[in-house]
């Protein structure tokens, strides 16, 4: 039996083929997006048409990879991008393109909403969260004021990964994962906060998808779609949610406590709870999960950014870089990068701009440079790792996925800033084989038989023992003393308006 998995990402779209019965990856494909250019300074959007072309030439591929093997597809789930608004008028017409992480022309929204409910810890204390300048909350306001006949045009406001469930079924509905990525719900009952709502407008709450389960089906494949597949009409489509969720699915994180981080296009640690992960600092997202459980997230968005720079001004390859940043010791003789090229969300800089500190005529080399890059990226995710801590998660080994960790320098490097161990995982393909595994739970449960979340992670989640890092105290110690400098540094230059 095959399940097939969407990520919907920013620079393209995958779908992974999962045979359950031997757990391995069948097939796998890759469209890539195109983002649209000439916008104001500050805008990031994308066409969601395209998303629909990608998912079509994805899932094509990967089934023609399966060839008579096909006809084994059971199920069909999406993760998509936790910020990605798609507005549909009355006739399903796309309205306008759609804003992704990183656009901040909803700054002055988000502030004004923080302001109306008594900032981040009113916020927090209404719906257990404070959406910002990522969220579809701010969002929305800002097409209300801005566009405002886009949004009285829009019968239907859905994330990415609902708008692709609802092209692949004609069923519109969402999960708590998904819905709590947008900023509007209320994360402890997992329903949309009506006093949010009607803050922005009361014509919202009837704009927005109904909030189901995350183990139910979105509804079966439409018949036509199907039959230009060449797949069952039988085939459902699952729940969806975010890809963070999704790949904390894909690492095995399902028990209560356990964290996994994923090194992509961006930086991101979750922890999973039993209960709402709720950071009176702001500085952790809480959200829903899509297993039933919650989640407190954390997103370096120049986890790729910084490195990328450095390679491409020495002109290096990866194995070049991997060199240079493994010939210098720990610390990089006092050498520190804050690495902030772009904005960032943890520390929340908006207008984050890099710093180069403690530079000496020793240290002042590309090698130096290399190592500090890597150790600045690091230090960010060990921030957010001591303020999962500090909300209460202590796990006894850390899980890693995404392309980034096939790097030895990186992995040994994040056990010995984190100070715990660290497991790379099987799947390579994150958030895409969590959909699939998500599709195949909901499948199941649709069926009457038992599989859960935990029981199927276990069954097919394994970490790579030869690749497991262990931390070295010392060098801990040393990444504890950094990356205290390194946030006194950002408290320093931030509110001095120099970072």
């Amino acid at each position: 039996m095959h399940f097939i998995g969407i990520e919907i990402g920013h620079g393209g779209t995958r779908a992974v083929a999962l045979d359950l019965e031997s757990a391995v990856i069948r097939s796998e494909a890759w469209v890539p997006h195109d983002w649209i250019e000439g916008l104001p300074a500050g805008y990031r959007e994308q066409n969601p048409a395209q998303w629909i072309d990608a998912v079509d030439r994805a899932v094509r591929q990967c089934l023609a990879a399966l060839g008579p093997q096909k006809e084994r597809v059971a199920a069909i789930g999406v993760a998509g991008p936790q910020r990605g608004l798609v507005l549909l008028d009355d006739a399903n017409r796309i309205i306008r393109p759609a804003k992704l992480a990183g656009d901040l022309s909803v700054k002055r929204q988000a502030d004004e909403i923080a302001r109306a409910f008594g900032g981040a810890p009113g916020l927090i204390e209404l719906a257990g969260q404070a959406p910002g300048v990522e969220s579809a909350a701010a969002e929305c306001l800002w097409l209300k004021q801005h566009e405002p006949y886009h949004f009285q045009r829009a019968a239907s406001f859905l994330t990415a990964q609902d708008f692709i469930a609802y092209w692949l079924t004609g069923e519109r509905a969402t999960e708590p994962g998904s819905a709590s990525g947008t900023g509007l719900l209320d994360i402890r009952t997992r329903g949309w906060s009506a006093e949010l709502l009607d803050f922005i407008d009361p014509a919202l709450a009837s704009k927005l998808p109904p909030v189901l389960p995350s183990n139910q089906p979105r509804g079966l494949l439409r018949p036509a779609l199907a039959h230009e597949w060449g797949v069952s009409e039988l085939v459902q489509v699952g729940a969806g949610s975010a890809s963070p969720m999704l790949a904390a699915l894909a690492a095995g994180c399902v028990v209560n406590g356990t964290v996994a981080v994923e090194l992509g296009a961006t930086g991101v640690i979750a922890g999973i709870g039993a209960a709402p992960v709720i950071d009176y600092r702001g500085e952790i997202t809480p959200l829903c999960n899509s297993t039933g459980s919650w989640l407190g997230l954390a997103t370096t968005t120049n986890a790729a950014v910084a490195p990328e720079v450095l390679r491409r001004h020495y002109g290096w390859t990866a194995e070049q870089f991997e060199a240079m940043a493994a010939s210098v010791s720990p610390g990089a003789e006092g050498l520190l990068l804050l690495p902030y090229f772009t904005a960032e969300s943890i520390p929340r800089l908006p207008e984050g701009c890099g710093v180069l500190h403690g530079m000496t005529a020793e240290n002042f080399t590309p090698a130096h440079m290399a190592r500090a890059a890597v150790e600045g990226v690091a230090l960010g995710l060990g921030y957010a790792m001591s303020r999962l801590r500090e909300l209460g998660f202590d796990p006894p080994e850390i899980r890693l996925l995404g392309p980034g960790v096939l790097s030895p320098v990186m992995r040994q490097l994040m056990a010995d800033v984190f100070g715990a161990p660290v497991v790379p995982v099987s799947s390579r393909q994150g958030a895409a084989v969590g959909a699939a595994m998500q599709a195949a739970v909901g499948f199941f449960h649709q069926c009457g038989e038992s599989l859960g979340f935990e029981e199927i992670a276990s069954y097919l989640v394994a970490g790579d023992a030869n690749s497991r890092c262990e931390p070295d105290p010392e060098t801990h110690e040393i990444y504890q003393e950094l990356m205290s400098r390194q946030q006194y540094l950002v408290d320093t230059l931030h509110p001095a308006g120099f970072l």
